[in-house]
């Protein structure tokens, strides 16, 4: 998508300078991003089946799909973004359950989880989902994870919120024990279980691509161990370099509901970021389907 380019990627830019500088044009940056959409599918959204094949027909590389389980009717957690809780968060459909239905109808689109709400999930059921669609969709996923913010919701799991980054932890590294060893045993203070046999194995080696969500210093310090970012929140080119710095060199970032910004989505490219996602807002199928072509005339 784009103009094809005829430069070095950005990863060998010079030092020193930006590749701007160097004489790269904006459309070759582009050419080095990949680009996807995250949203909440929902039972008054556009179908799963409709949307896969819509993101592959545009381009896309990947759709990342958020979830709630539940949203207790208390709401004594406000809501991160401001206001009131949008109305997707308690409508949202089962990633687990969407994302195969988009694996049946796509070749190549990414299917990722953005995020699984892992502290909320048995660790090994959920192992079990994550390897299951890898085997099925041919190695296309990408797991999304992150501890969450409604802490009614997660105790309503039985989860603590004050011990839930810790519980992850553990749920992370039991799960990559199931998907790379034949014999797998974990024993933790929130996960244990003894030697098991779990498959299928994940088509993806050693295992799918992890993305930590959050721009805490704990989700950074997350991103950095197990090799994949999902932050949340950029707005200011001057600003992305000095956010992408905070992790190692390697890990690979996916920026999550980036504006529609050329210039945004250019310094991305500039700074070493992977990927874009655009968010797909809570509107019908007509409507979203508009939205995508929006998304694509940017991209293109």
């Amino acid at each position: 998508m784009g103009v094809i380019a005829t430069s070095p990627p950005v990863s060998r830019c010079l030092p020193g300078t930006s590749c701007r500088e160097q004489g790269w044009h904006i459309a070759w940056l582009f050419d080095f991003m990949k680009f996807g959409v995250n949203t909440f599918v929902t039972d008054e959204t556009i179908r799963p089946t409709v949307l896969g094949r819509a993101l592959e027909e545009r381009g896309f590389d990947s759709l990342w799909l958020a979830e709630h389980s539940h949203i207790p009717a208390s709401r004594e957690t406000p809501y991160p973004g401001g206001g009131e809780l949008p109305p997707p968060y308690y409508r949202a459909l089962d990633p687990f359950v969407v994302l195969p239905a988009v694996a049946a109808v796509t070749e190549n689109l990414l299917l990722a989880t953005g995020i699984t709400l892992l502290i909320q999930r048995d660790t090994i059921h959920t192992a079990k989902s994550v390897a299951s669609l890898d085997h099925i969709s041919g190695g296309r996923v990408l797991f999304g994870v992150g501890v969450g913010w409604n802490r009614e919701e997660m105790r309503n799991h039985g989860t603590d919120p004050r011990t839930r980054g810790a519980l992850m932890d553990e749920q992370l590294d039991a799960m990559i024990e199931l998907w790379t060893r034949d014999k797998a045993e974990f024993h933790g203070k929130f996960v244990d279980f003894d030697p098991s046999f779990a498959w299928p194995k994940p088509v993806r080696k050693p295992h799918p691509p992890i993305y930590v969500g959050g721009n805490s210093p704990a989700a950074v310090a997350r991103a950095n161990r197990y090799g994949g970012w999902l932050p949340m929140g950029f707005s200011d080119p001057a600003k992305v370099a000095g956010v992408v710095a905070q992790v190692r060199p390697g890990v690979a970032i996916t920026v999550g509901s980036i504006p529609q910004s050329a210039e945004l989505i250019a310094a991305c490219a500039e700074a070493g970021v992977e990927r874009v996602t655009f968010y797909l807002p809570h509107v019908p199928e007509d409507d979203g389907l508009r939205q995508l072509d929006k998304f694509a005339e940017l991209i293109s």
